[in-house]
């Protein structure tokens, strides 16, 4: 069972940060940002994480008919360019103040729809509803592994079968007790198999092992 007032921390905890610079905390690297930068920035790592991919991520199909989801879209930065890359997405955020400022980035995009989550599973999606599954930087932030694990058992019953879930976690071995909602907790590379084999999924290919930033690339057969 997952703590609803663990999940209610987490969301109050990324509203605060949202309210006081959500782009600082979405990417580190500056403390401001202007639009044009930010969202570039965000283009520039979807080139290296999906485009250079995109022949094993659409699996045959049309990019444009693909209907995709992100986990965890904060302000937007990645939701932007992963719009002018796919038919449809659906991006979905813990905290309603990152949301805002997504919705707010995307308001002239018609292929879009954010949702404020409840931070833990995928449950107002359908089953088969999803194309392809991305989660950039996000569930290293999540301090309990329980979690995590219900996001990738979720992600598996949302994505149709030949599908694929692209995601980090924290790959240094942070226990539970000294995780919280910034460093978040750490996953094993033989944790992360049992997780994705206990959901059904194959792995296709993992690097960052034992770092910050663990990278695997998960199959619905």
């Amino acid at each position: 069972m997952i703590d609803p007032a663990l999940l209610e921390h987490m969301r109050r905890e990324w509203d605060a940060r949202a309210r006081e610079n959500a782009r600082h905390y979405v990417a580190t690297g500056r403390q401001e940002w202007t639009d044009d930068e930010f969202f570039r920035s965000g283009a520039a790592e979807l080139r290296s994480l999906v485009e250079e991919y995109l022949e094993e991520i659409c699996n045959g199909r049309e990019p444009a008919k693909m209907r995709v989801i992100e986990i965890g879209c904060g302000a937007g930065r990645m939701t932007v360019p992963l719009s002018r890359i796919f038919g449809y997405v659906d991006a979905v955020d813990i905290s309603a103040e990152m949301i805002a400022q997504a919705r707010a980035a995307l308001r002239e995009t018609s292929n879009v729809q954010i949702h404020l989550n409840n931070g833990a599973d995928l449950s107002i999606f359908p089953n088969n509803h999803f194309d392809f599954a991305i989660s950039a930087v996000v569930f290293q932030h999540i301090p309990r592994r329980a979690i995590v694990e219900s996001y990738v058992r979720d992600t598996f019953r949302v994505l149709r079968a030949g599908s694929i879930f692209k995601f980090q976690v924290q790959g240094y071995p942070i226990p539970e007790q000294e995780a919280d909602t910034w460093v978040g907790a750490g996953f094993t590379n033989e944790q992360m198999q049992r997780i994705a084999a206990d959901a059904g999924f194959q792995i296709k290919s993992s690097y960052g092992a034992g770092t910050q930033y663990y990278w695997l690339t998960l199959f619905k057969p």
